[in-house]
């Protein structure tokens, strides 16, 4: 939860061309975060995510601003590879964009690719 980013993830959605199909799934998705996160801090009695360990709180709020211009790349990727398809096939150069810019966050969330 502590490496999750509404706000990077409402650019994936952006992605979906059904605006009420877009709203509906990720206003659960949305819903569920805030509940859940909300579960996690009664539970831990926390104020905040990994407030309890501010090293590692620190270490993936250090990781964003490098994560985010990745994060945005990929997006732009993936439409335009959506794009491509729909038309006449997308081109190896964005197919590689898009497997890199994986593993590159992935990298950047110390996750496995």
């Amino acid at each position: 939860l502590a490496k999750t980013d509404l706000a990077i993830a409402s650019r994936y959605a952006e992605l979906v061309k059904d605006a009420a199909l877009r709203e509906a799934i990720f206003g659960r998705i949305r819903a569920e975060h805030q509940a859940t996160v909300e579960a996690v801090l009664k539970i831990t009695g926390q104020a905040a995510l990994l407030d309890g360990n501010p090293l590692l709180k620190r270490s993936i709020r250090n990781r964003f601003p490098y994560l985010d211009p990745l994060n945005h790349v990929q997006v732009e990727l993936l439409r335009r590879h959506r794009e491509a398809a729909a038309a006449a096939g997308s081109d190896e150069r964005t197919r590689n964009g898009i497997h890199i810019s994986i593993n590159g966050i992935a990298a950047g969330l110390r996750n496995s690719g």
